[in-house]
């Protein structure tokens, strides 16, 4: 006996759907340039100076160094006394203009006390506000209308909204950060990059999820508001590391607590590397050059 043909089965529904997610570079905002420059002292070549001349170098240095701090054509440089770290020295500047940052780092190494300068790392960036929400809300918004993420009107739209961020005065702090005052002398510099490895690559995470990330790691910062300033500059494409970390504080416990409390942010414990960690002190010019001529 012949069984019965199997009743055709009714086509399944198609499946709702998914929330459309971005794989997209991040959008960002940009200021200042920045350099920063460690140096250790040749004490050899030092003492083959004589005191007449060193005496000289030192107070053409620091009218040097005065002048780079407050610059006419803006921004600013501090100078750092270097604690528990392979370099003595450092220099934080921060100019307008990439030539402008160019000029205040040869400087000082043109001045003669410079001859005694090594320069053991430099580190070239810009200041960088990351616009991760922006771009989010711009593809959101341009889903929900049907339309295509590139299109004229996401454009336009996509403008509106970061100039209306760049106007904000927090961008601009973020942009355009104020020099280090006294009130926080204390200074911590790192460079940093998001790990591209097999299970672990940043770059490949939809732009809905890197913006979820960082914001949770903002908020952890953000308790800090007050206790650390810190300033983010952005090197992808000027040097190895893809950014640097400069934070201020009064206390320097300040900086062992915020970067050990976001290391166990998600987006650090999983996809952040770390170089090394350069901690000092922000000094007046003539007590950087009174370190150079070890007095």
């Amino acid at each position: 006996m012949t069984a019965p043909a199997a009743a055709p089965q009714r086509p399944a529904a198609p499946a709702a759907a998914a929330e459309p997610t971005y794989v997209a570079p991040a959008l960002t905002l940009e200021g200042w340039y920045s350099h920063h420059q460690l140096f250790t002292v040749d004490r050899a070549a030092l003492r083959a100076l004589s005191v007449d001349y060193r005496r000289a170098a030192g107070e053409a240095m620091r009218g040097a160094i005065a002048r780079l701090v407050s610059p006419a054509d803006g921004g600013w440089t501090a100078a750092v006394q270097l604690v528990g770290a392979p370099a003595d020295l450092m220099l934080i500047h921060m100019r307008p203009s990439l030539d402008g940052l160019g000029a205040a780092g040869r400087a000082v190494l043109t001045e003669p006390l410079g001859d005694v300068l090594r320069r053991t790392y430099d580190f070239l960036s810009v200041t960088e506000a990351g616009m991760y929400s922006v771009a989010v809300k711009a593809a959101k918004e341009t889903a929900a209308r049907g339309g295509t993420v590139g299109d004229a009107e996401y454009n336009a739209r996509l403008a509106e909204l970061l100039e209306s961020e760049r106007a904000s005065a927090h961008v601009q702090k973020r942009l355009f950060p104020p020099a280090p005052g006294e009130a926080m002398p204390y200074v911590c510099f790192y460079p940093m990059s998001k790990k591209r490895e097999a299970e672990q690559n940043w770059y490949a995470l939809s732009l809905e999820e890197r913006s979820r990330l960082m914001w949770d790691h903002g908020k952890t910062g953000r308790r800090y508001a007050g206790k650390v300033f810190q300033i983010v500059t952005g090197s992808v494409g000027f040097a190895a590391w893809e950014w640097g970390v400069t934070l201020f504080a009064a206390d320097p416990l300040e900086f062992k607590r915020i970067v050990t409390e976001m290391r166990f942010d998600e987006v650090s414990a999983k996809y952040a590397s770390f170089g090394d960690f350069y901690v000092g002190r922000v000094v007046s010019p003539s007590e950087w050059v009174a370190s150079v001529l070890g007095q």
